[in-house]
Parts: C-alpha cells; sequence; structure tokens
C-alpha cells in the first residue's frame, strides 16, 4: 500500500512538474512574436501549446504571418514566425511527424504530395523567420528572449542553382545558399554566423 501511495505521489509531482514547463499563454505569444519582424508582430497569429502540451491557436491574427512559440519539450530553444502561405506545407509537416513519421519520411511524403498537387506549394518565395539558440530563454524582466540568434530560410519551392545564381554551400560563413534544390522544399539559407562572446 505505501508503494502504490508513493508512485501516486510521484506520478501527480511529475504530472505538475510537466504541466509547470508549459508558459502562461502570455509569455508564450510574446516569446512567438519575437521571432516575426517588428512592424508584424501586433497583428499576427501565434500558435502556442495548452496546458496538456497540445498545439492551439493562442491568437488569430489578421497579417500575412503565423508564428510559433518555443515547444517546451524541445531539447534548444527555437521560436519561428513564416508567411501564411507557408502553412498548409508547415500543418502537413505537423500531422507527419505527429504520426511518427521521421524527417525523411515528411520530406518524401510531403515532395510526392506536391508533385502530385495535393500539397499546395507557393508559387513565389515565401520566408521563414527563426528565433534560437541553445542558452536562448524568455526573460520576464526584460520582456524578451535573450541569448538568442536569428536565421532566415526563403523557400522557392523547385528552385535550383541554374535558376537561381546561388551556390549549394556558403561560399562565406553565414552566406546565402541554396538547400535541397529542385525539389518542394527548395529554399535558400542565411545563417549569420554565431557572434563570439
Amino acid at each position: 500500500m505505501k508503494n502504490f501511495i508513493l508512485i501516486f505521489i510521484l506520478l501527480l509531482v511529475g504530472e505538475t512538474f510537466a504541466q509547470n514547463l508549459i508558459p502562461s499563454k502570455e509569455v508564450q505569444i510574446a516569446i512567438a512574436l519575437q521571432a516575426a519582424p517588428e512592424n508584424k508582430r501586433s497583428e499576427a497569429t501565434v500558435y502556442g501549446y495548452d496546458e496538456e502540451g497540445k498545439l492551439i491557436v493562442l491568437k488569430k491574427g489578421t497579417n500575412e504571418f503565423i508564428c510559433i512559440t518555443n515547444n517546451p519539450n524541445g531539447i534548444t530553444f527555437s521560436a519561428a514566425c513564416y508567411h501564411k502561405d507557408l502553412e498548409p506545407f508547415m500543418a502537413r509537416g505537423r500531422v507527419l511527424k505527429a504520426e511518427g513519421k521521421n524527417s525523411k519520411e515528411v520530406y518524401d511524403i510531403r515532395e510526392a504530395e506536391a508533385k502530385a498537387g495535393r500539397l499546395k506549394m507557393p508559387d513565389h518565395p515565401t520566408t521563414l523567420y527563426i528565433l534560437y539558440g541553445k542558452d536562448a530563454r524568455y526573460d520576464i524582466s526584460q520582456g524578451k528572449v535573450i541569448n538568442a540568434f536569428y536565421r532566415w530560410v526563403v523557400y522557392i519551392p523547385w528552385a535550383t542553382p541554374e535558376s537561381t545564381g546561388l551556390p549549394t554551400s556558403p561560399m562565406v560563413e553565414g552566406g546565402p545558399w541554396i538547400m535541397n534544390p529542385g525539389s518542394h522544399k527548395a529554399h535558400i539559407m542565411i545563417t549569420p554566423p554565431w557572434p563570439v562572446k
């Protein structure tokens, strides 16, 4: 009986601890919006997590940006904002990952669906902004994310080095290059070098 009570208490404490890892709605929104360009933040849509860790809409916006707060279960901090025309692509990826598909399976399924016309990809360049960092965190006293850095991903489905003039690897540290050329997921990567502390 004592063992049963101890196990119950440990489970209860563990559940409470897990729930405490999910920040308030207000904090999640503040974190997510910092990934967006400053002049786009107030009207952006924001996804975050409810008490059970389920991804939900925390704030319905009116402009072209969708932001996602940091996943409290993630290994490193990462908040993102992207153009609304990328939502079918992003949403499909979330569904496939929830089904247990690995990165290669997600890529292959979306590639096949995009080629078949079942997954609508933007017909114009669209940008994903990522605010990330292994030591990044939200500082309530400052009201902002600290120790975080930006990188940018500009999706141009089916683009190639020949159609863009971009190399397939950066020519200099932090320089732009094209990743996944010729595919539905072709994109320009721009990753500035980490600042030296």
